[in-house]
């Protein structure tokens, strides 16, 4: 079990604070889209799986119950040796991806110019040399996403499509420096060592004096958020839905089996490939769960987040299968959780209300009980991912075997109930 600080507050004995929702540099800042206007509501950033002009997504999200950002731009460099100087192997302004180089006309792009800065030399990451990446055959596209401490960028890695993570080293305060930095390494491990289908590849990583970069595969289906969200609410084949609860099951299996906790599981991570197939993606803010010091309890999205981190109580990889029976519940009925409220709305009614999605009247009693159970108040009382996979296996028999065509129309008026 985790054990988190104890706060006294709203939440049932949990009190947001500015700095207790995320534990990894991802989340430190408040990201935004590019071009979008800084003055958001609490809800209005869903995450960084970001929709580009292409309609791809990338592996990379934050919290969009984060509280109190102080900056949504990214601060330049300050480094003296990187102030007003583009490095000479830049192509700016073409269009066409070039080894090595920036290919877009943000000539001010100083994070992107620090890490292909050829004066400075790539550092290798300690136990896992082999997945540096070789900056010679990274082409970084345009940058899609920003906020204070980093931006997201499109690319190509040796022809493959990417998303890159550059964050920016805060040369002035050496004390959140050294946390990030611990945070990159955590973050690069748990990435290198998961390898299962249904998990965001991981391409590589490298870190410049000035900057820590992550490479990630891109997925062009964009999040199974963006996709529900395009449906706008329309019938959703329930064949699809079960099979990629499935996808999200059997990975988050691997991943508990592994001894890890994901903090942040949701449908803003969730990354559709070309075959429909689901892979989870962010783990940026996961944790070893036998490391009990220095977690973070109320890392996540309120939408999705288990009662007992909204509370700041002691939790284990239960919080998770908390999170997939609200996946589940999207998947079905194609709707936001709690959409007739905000997060911390939403997060009080969780806690004090007991209430939860409405499942609809026509669903399959399998993926009721499903859902309800891992939901359930009680951590006890959830079952472990390895169970959860056994009984949407068993639904997907009753599905193909029983229910022709089979679909949820979404037509619920009230989306909430109480347990």
């Amino acid at each position: 079990m985790v054990e988190g600080p104890k706060f006294a507050g709203m939440m049932g004995g949990g009190v947001v604070g500015r700095d207790d929702i995320g534990g990894n540099f991802c989340d430190m800042a408040y990201y935004r889209k590019l071009g979008e206007s800084s003055n958001m509501s609490i809800d209005s950033l869903n995450s960084l799986q970001t929709s580009t002009h292409g309609g791809g997504s990338v592996a990379m999200s934050v919290d969009n119950s984060s509280v109190g950002s102080s900056d949504s731009h990214t601060r330049m460099l300050n480094h003296p040796g990187l102030r007003g100087h583009v490095a000479a192997n830049y192509s700016v302004g073409h269009s066409i991806f070039r080894p090595g180089r920036v290919s877009h006309a943000l000539s001010d792009d100083a994070l992107a110019q620090a890490l292909m800065d050829p004066r400075y030399p790539t550092e290798t990451l300690k136990d896992y040399e082999e997945w540096t990446i070789d900056l010679g055959k990274l082409h970084m596209g345009m940058p899609f996403a920003q906020g204070a401490f980093g931006k997201l960028y499109k690319g190509t890695y040796n022809g493959e499509d990417v998303a890159i993570k550059l964050l920016e080293r805060p040369e002035a305060d050496p004390e959140r420096a050294g946390l990030m930095e611990q945070q990159f390494v955590q973050e690069v491990m748990m990435l290198a060592t998961l390898r299962h289908s249904n998990i965001v590849k991981f391409i590589g990583a490298c870190r410049k004096p000035m900057v820590w970069c992550i490479v990630t595969e891109y997925a062009k289906g964009g999040s199974v958020r963006q996709f529900l969200m395009k449906r706008q609410n329309r019938s959703v084949p329930l064949k699809l839905a079960v099979k990629q609860a499935l996808d999200v099951a059997r990975g988050m299996a691997y991943v508990h089996g592994l001894g890890f906790i994901h903090r942040d599981l949701k449908s803003d991570n969730l990354l559709i490939s070309g075959d429909k197939s689901i892979k989870i993606a962010d783990f940026g803010v996961a944790r070893i769960e036998v490391k009990t010091e220095g977690m973070t309890p109320e890392t996540g999205t309120y939408r999705w987040m288990a009662p007992e981190m909204i509370q700041h109580r002691p939790y284990d990889q239960k919080v998770d299968v908390y999170s997939f029976g609200i996946v589940l519940w999207e998947l079905i009925t194609g709707m936001l959780p709690f959409a007739n409220m905000t997060a911390v709305q939403a997060a009080f009614a969780v806690v004090n209300k007991g209430v939860r999605p409405a499942i609809p009247q026509d669903c399959l009693p399998a993926l009721s009980e499903i859902m309800t159970r891992c939901w359930d108040p009680n951590p006890d009382v959830r079952p472990p991912f390895t169970e959860v996979v056994r009984m949407l296996e068993h639904a997907e028999v009753v599905i193909l075997s029983t229910v022709r065509k089979a679909r949820f129309r979404c037509c619920i008026s009230q989306p909430m109930t109480t347990d």
